[in-house]
Parts: C-alpha cells; sequence; structure tokens
C-alpha cells in the first residue's frame, strides 16, 4: 500500500523548489554527511565536458536566514510554509540536523554543541560569513549553541518554543505535567496513539487525521530512533551545570501563547535571563507549533523583526 506521506515529498520538493531552494548534500569530513536545503542560485552544476563533475557552490547576494527545525520533522516539513515568504529579501538555508532526513554521522557526540559546530562548518562551506537563525524547539538549543560558539557568525536569533538548556529540573517538571516519564516518550512515539497524543500537545486546535496518515508519518519522518534517543539523552543537563551565556546578539522570543511544552512562565523566565538584548512577542490561539498552526500572523511577526534588524545594519 501507498505510503501517503513518502507519496507527497516529490510535491513538497517541487513546491520548495518553486520557492526558492534547492537540496544539497555536503560531507562535513569523513563519515558526516549534512543535507541542506539552499538558494538556487548558489549551487552551479558542472557543464558537459567539464573535468571537475563536482557542484560549484557561490556566496549568497541577499542576507542570510538559518531556520533550524525540531525534533518531529526534518527541514522543509517545519518551515514549509515560512520558506516562500522569506525567499524574495534573503537567501534562506534549511539544514536537516544529523540523523534527520538524509544527515549522518559515524562520530558518537549527540549534544548540541556538536549539531551546532556540524552545521556551523556546513554553512562556511556555503561561503556564509554572517547569518540570522531561526530556531524551533530543538532546533532553539541548536541554534543558543551556534550563537554562543561562533558570535561573529550569528548576528540575531529568532527563537520558537526552546531553551536555553534542558536541565534536569525543567524536563522533569515538563514531562509531569504532560503525563509522561522521558522525553522519547513524548517526542520518539512508536504507536498512531502516541503520535496523535504528540500532535494533541504540540497544537491549540486539536487536528483530526485519518489512523493511515498517522501510520504512514511514523514510518517516513521517525527513522533513526536509537540515535535520536541517544540526542534526547544528551539533551538534558544537570541542574548545577548550567551556565548563562552572555549572548552579544539580538534574541528575540516568538511564541505560541498556548504553548504547553515549553510555556509561557519558562519563556518570560527566560527572556530576563538573557537581559536587554532579548525582547518577547506573543502570538494568541496557537501551541507550540505556532508557525504551522498561525502560519500567516508567525511570517509576520518574523519579518517585520528581519527588517528592524536590516534597518539597524545587520548583515550591511
Amino acid at each position: 500500500m501507498v505510503n501517503l506521506v513518502a507519496a507527497q515529498t516529490p510535491l513538497l520538493h517541487g513546491l520548495m523548489k518553486m520557492a526558492g531552494v534547492q537540496p544539497h548534500r555536503v560531507e562535513i569530513e569523513p563519515g558526516t554527511v549534512m543535507n541542506f536545503w539552499v538558494p538556487n542560485g548558489t549551487i552551479k552544476k558542472p557543464q558537459k565536458g567539464e573535468k571537475n563533475k563536482n557542484p560549484t557552490l557561490t556566496k549568497p547576494n541577499k542576507p542570510v536566514i538559518v531556520l533550524v527545525h525540531g525534533f518531529a520533522a526534518e527541514g522543509i516539513v517545519t518551515w514549509q510554509f515560512q520558506v516562500g515568504a522569506l525567499t524574495k529579501k534573503y537567501s534562506v538555508y534549511i539544514p536537516d540536523l544529523l540523523f534527520f532526513g538524509s544527515s549522518i554521522t559515524d562520530k558518537t557526540d549527540r549534544s548540541p554543541a556538536f549539531q551546532a559546530e556540524t552545521l556551523v562548518k556546513g554553512l562556511k562551506k556555503f561561503g556564509i560569513e554572517k547569518c540570522i537563525v531561526v530556531g524551533f524547539s530543538y532546533g532553539g538549543m541548536v541554534a543558543f549553541k551556534m550563537a554562543e560558539l561562533y558570535p561573529d557568525l550569528v548576528q540575531a536569533m529568532v527563537i520558537s518554543g526552546s531553551i536555553l538548556a534542558m536541565t534536569d529540573s525543567i524536563s522533569e517538571a515538563t514531562l509531569s505535567e504532560l503525563g509522561y516519564k522521558s522525553s522519547s516518550e513524548l517526542l520518539l512515539p512508536n504507536s498512531v496513539k502516541g503520535l496523535k497524543t504528540l500532535l494533541s500537545v504540540a497544537t491549540y486546535k486539536k487536528l483530526w487525521f485519518p489512523n493511515k496518515l498517522h501510520k504512514d508519518y511514523l514510518e517516513v519522518m521517525f527513522t533513526n530512533r536509537k540515535e535520536r534517543a541517544e540526542l534526547l539523552e544528551g539533551l538534558v543537563i544537570n541542574n548545577k551545570d548550567p551556565t548563562i551565556p552572555r549572548f552579544v546578539q539580538k534574541i528575540h522570543l516568538l511564541w505560541g501563547e498556548n504553548d504547553q511544552i515549553f510555556n509561557l512562565g519558562l519563556a518570560q523566565n527566560m527572556k530576563g535571563q538573557l537581559g536587554e538584548t532579548a525582547t518577547f512577542q506573543g502570538i494568541r490561539k496557537a501551541g507550540h507549533l505556532v508557525h504551522l498552526e498561525r502560519p500567516c500572523v508567525y511570517n509576520r511577526c518574523l519579518k517585520r523583526f528581519l527588517a528592524s534588524l536590516l534597518e539597524n545594519g545587520v548583515q550591511k
């Protein structure tokens, strides 16, 4: 029987190419490959008869936006409603983090810092010297690490449904409120019932999809389960370990006001920890998946913040 999610993938890929991006896999180092969706004009395929068979990568000619996905889907599935809204004014890059999509590594490090380091190495291969990072959920934690470790590269951030670091107390409190014993139980469902529950927790409006679609989504999107479980284990740090980095970048927290996974209290507390460089904006009637539930409102807020950055000289 046809997998409905897999059958729709060529259509989504076609729409993304029409929106101005195309896929390109980059070998970061032997054993580590990361897939990106990159601006169409930055990849030049070799002509017939040319000795060099590898595509030529060219630097972007517009301000660079990097969209970093969360844990339940790869890059373009997560950001499918944002890409077309941004590509006219920005060079948009959408990575698949390690163990998502076709990105893989034989290294054993599962920390957000390793994801950040690998992603930055990939961006540099495209000639990117400055960028604004938009991170959602797990991708937000990776984005924070990018900004901490590479302040000259990351000029500003937009963070949705994420936190600076998953301490053991935050992890335990969040899971307890939602009725789960572990992050894997919540974020790596292995049944239709588990996926339905995850979607129910992650959205404001309760959506209905046939069981067949849930089953097909599980088969296509939840691959590399062992490695992803290790990524979740690598997220949690001891309460005694976290220190709040002093970020030099402007950070805009763009939140679904009905987020049940990382609620408004956590967001407001994080804004206080980040200090004067951080701003907060809530979107009504939206949960954790705010960018998918209310894409028009989310895109409007996102573009307004990005425009303000450009007006103040970012990436000029």
